[in-house]
């Protein structure tokens, strides 16, 4: 015990429990000074005495003066002069002569990423085009700007070319410059009739005043921009299908690699970027990377246009700061759900091939690529889509099915067969002429078709019936509960009615 008795005087963060003295023993008080003291600094670092902003946790309330675009709702002209009094054109021979490095370290500096629905980084995928050696080929290189909005829900493009066309063609000289392009094409959608009047018209505009073509801006690069009527597919939105429509050819994705940026437009290096993407280039240059990147969260920074469609009380078009909650994004630009936000039912959040969400996750939501990724959504368009408690959520989800049948270019087994099988599923369950067990085959099917096409076209149909499948599982058993009350029995597997078998019907074994 006496050896105990002296271990008892050391630190006590030197004493084992088993080294206590017994429970008889008087009580053990620790001293003073081991209450108090402070935490002990390891090393000294730079960063001492200067210790990190706290990260921002509130988004939303864009100021006016931070708006790229000022014409949203067309309160002056689309033509030169008022584009050139509201800030387009400004400069632009000074960004020019800064060189495809600069313009591309500013993107990247950004954080923009691709405003078309996939999010990537802007600026790495310029830098693509400007591989080591690409001095020495004498190949002409191309910028495709993808105009052709054919994702439902989806209407923001149209509105920067209808109202804003300037920042477009803007954005392709300082796109084409950052990725040594000799000519941008702007694939417009073919019913676009009004916008591409519209845009032809700038166009010739800052031919006349000598902002592009030979000498472009009298910076001494040459670049032509050249407007493109398709024929409005939807897979066209895909850039390799872009591409071969482009050419002439049937609108149908090609196998990749190669990649368009080493063999794209008629064999040629070549980007193909979306609208918005673009046509904020020459703002982002002018106020700089770091004023773009202090709008919203890490990794998902900026502006972006936001269309809001459905039952809202005001649908609209607005530009807002990324990651805003949903609800504040509609409460504020959109009068609010029409019957008040309680009679929300559900929102698609990012154009109809992301899966939907309901009210309890809406309710909490921040509109971000990260954010909704992580509720097992997407960003895709930023097109938000408000249901209420009106909606009949199968059947919407039965029309979009449809669609992506009625668009799928046929080219992969998955995508073509799948289509049309989920369409047909989902008219049934519309009905209520399917069985329960179909709900997981429904899953399983668009599992087998999800990352097995050329192109996206095969998750963009996945996606919407897997998010039903998620979260409004109970209305599809609702749907077949309530058929086999009425019809006195389940329908059997492919929609026989329950008694196909004693009406002397043929179906299939074990069914």
């Amino acid at each position: 015990m006496a050896t105990s008795r002296t271990f008892i005087t050391q630190p006590v963060n030197c004493i084992s429990h088993r080294l206590l003295p017994a429970a008889s023993a008087a009580p053990w008080t620790p001293h003073v000074q081991f209450q108090s003291r402070p935490p002990r600094r390891e090393f000294a670092t730079v960063q001492d005495g200067t210790p990190e902003p706290p990260k921002r946790t509130k988004f939303g309330g864009l100021k006016d003066q931070d708006r790229i675009f000022q014409n949203l709702y067309g309160h002056h002209g689309a033509d030169l002069k008022s584009a050139m009094k509201y800030g387009d054109w400004y400069k632009t021979k000074e960004i020019i002569l800064k060189g495809h490095d600069w313009i591309i370290s500013e993107i990247k500096a950004s954080g923009l990423r691709g405003r078309g629905g996939a999010g990537f980084p802007a600026g790495m995928k310029w830098s693509f085009m400007n591989v080591k050696g690409w001095e020495n080929d004498t190949k002409p290189r191309y910028l495709v700007v993808n105009a052709d909005e054919g994702e439902p829900g989806t209407c923001k493009d149209r509105e920067i070319m209808r109202k804003d066309p300037h920042k477009l063609i803007e954005g392709c000289l300082v796109a084409g410059r950052a990725m040594n392009c000799t000519a941008a094409y702007i694939y417009i959608r073919g019913e676009f009739y009004h916008e591409a009047t519209v845009l032809q018209r700038a166009i010739q505009e800052a031919y006349k005043e000598g902002l592009i073509g030979q000498n472009a801006c009298g910076s001494g690069y040459n670049f032509d921009v050249f407007l493109h009527r398709g024929m409005g597919a939807y897979v066209c939105g895909e850039e390799t299908s872009l591409i071969e429509s482009l050419e002439g050819k049937p609108g149908k994705p090609r196998l990749k690699p190669p990649f368009p940026a080493a063999v794209g437009l008629f064999g040629c290096p070549s980007t193909v970027a979306n609208v918005e993407t673009v046509a904020v280039a020459p703002t982002i240059c002018r106020r700089g990377a770091n004023w773009f990147n202090s709008f919203g969260r890490e990794r998902n920074s900026g502006t972006k246009l936001f269309c809001i469609s459905g039952h809202v009380n005001h649908p609209c078009t607005v530009e807002e700061e990324m990651s805003i909650p949903l609800k504040e994004l509609i409460e504020k630009h959109c009068g609010g759900v029409r019957g008040g936000w309680d009679n929300l039912k559900a929102i698609i959040p990012g154009g109809s091939s992301t899966p939907i969400l309901p009210k309890s996750v809406c309710d909490e939501q921040l509109m971000d690529f990260d954010a909704l990724k992580d509720s097992q959504s997407g960003l895709g368009t930023a097109a938000v889509i408000v249901m209420d408690k009106s909606t009949d959520v199968v059947r919407a989800i039965s029309r979009l099915a449809s669609f992506y049948k009625h668009e799928s270019c046929g080219q992969c087994t998955p995508c073509r067969e799948g289509s049309k099988w989920t369409e047909q599923i989902m008219q049934r369950f519309e009905r209520g002429q399917a069985r329960a067990r179909e709900i997981d085959m429904l899953q399983e099917l668009t599992k087998q078709v999800e990352g097995h096409t050329i192109c996206a076209l095969g998750e963009a149909f996945a996606w919407p019936l897997q998010g039903l499948v998620r979260h409004f599982r109970p209305e599809l058993e609702e749907r077949v509960k309530g058929y086999a009350e009425k019809h006195g029995g389940e329908a059997r597997a492919g929609g026989w009615q329950h008694d196909a078998q004693k009406q002397g019907l043929l179906i299939s074994p074990g069914q």
